[in-house]
């Protein structure tokens, strides 16, 4: 079975995370790598954030589909005043 994307960029990040905090305490946390293995972390997030935001505020509700459908309908005609 197929796992949401949410979840399996959740897991994406948590591991992300984990090799971030392992690449630091080897490298130190001033190193180049340390500093590219959180680039990948907020990258990640960045993502997560964005799907988020897509899925609550891009999908678009019936009656705008409708007026989109429908530009020459009454309920879809918008007057400026």
């Amino acid at each position: 079975m197929e796992q949401p994307k949410e979840l399996v960029l959740e897991e994406r990040i948590q591991q992300a995370i984990e090799r971030a905090r392992a690449v630091c305490a080897n490298k130190g946390a001033a190193s180049k790598e340390c500093a590219i293995a959180w680039e990948e972390v907020e990258e990640l997030q960045a993502e997560a954030a964005h799907q988020k935001a897509e899925l609550l505020y891009g999908t678009k509700t019936a009656f705008e589909a409708y007026c989109e459908e429908n530009p020459d309908a009454l309920e879809a005609r918008i007057y400026d005043n």
